[in-house]
């Protein structure tokens, strides 16, 4: 069985029926805390506290090297979204580019969750509930396939692993 097949499997699995229909409105509220505005509060938010001048320093460093990154995969692998790679399926939300491969919003998500790990251990389980969350919101709204959001949560989390090698940590 093809990749892409078993993934659209997954997918269907996933967005079909009552299951993903009572969990839309939680899905959207959470997909919108992934749209960038957490990763800037939250380690400013968190400015105060002993370590957390190192989380800005390193969330400035690992975003301007993840988003570039994100940007060039996504538009070299050119991955259509479900409601392209699907005739029949309709996507709850408008995503905001084209492509599928990997999440922007589940990368940048894992990103923050693993440099807010590093350096406030105790916000570990939250923070990676939360960038999780994200993730699976992306496939019930209909805008990710489930490898999208496994690419994203292993590039967000090495990224987020080279930041602290880069920075010394």
């Amino acid at each position: 069985m093809k990749l892409q097949h078993l993934d659209t499997v997954m997918f269907m699995w996933c967005v079909s029926g009552h299951k993903s229909d009572k969990l839309k409105p939680f899905a959207s509220l959470i997909s919108k805390t992934g749209d960038g505005y957490l990763q800037v509060a939250l380690p400013i938010l968190l400015l105060s506290s002993d370590k957390g001048m190192q989380l800005i320093i390193a969330t400035l460093i690992a975003f301007m090297i993840e988003r570039p990154l994100y940007w060039l995969l996504k538009n070299t692998l050119k991955r259509n979204r479900p409601p392209q790679a699907i005739p029949f399926f309709k996507a709850s939300i408008v995503a905001s580019d084209e492509f599928s491969f990997p999440s922007g919003h589940t990368s940048g998500a894992f990103l923050l969750a693993f440099l807010i790990a590093q350096y406030f251990p105790s916000l570990s389980l939250l923070i990676y509930i939360w960038a999780s969350c994200v993730g699976i919101s992306r496939v019930l709204l209909g805008v990710h396939f489930p490898t999208d959001i496994l690419a994203g949560a292993g590039l967000g989390t090495a990224l987020g692993s080279l930041t602290i090698i880069i920075i010394g940590q």
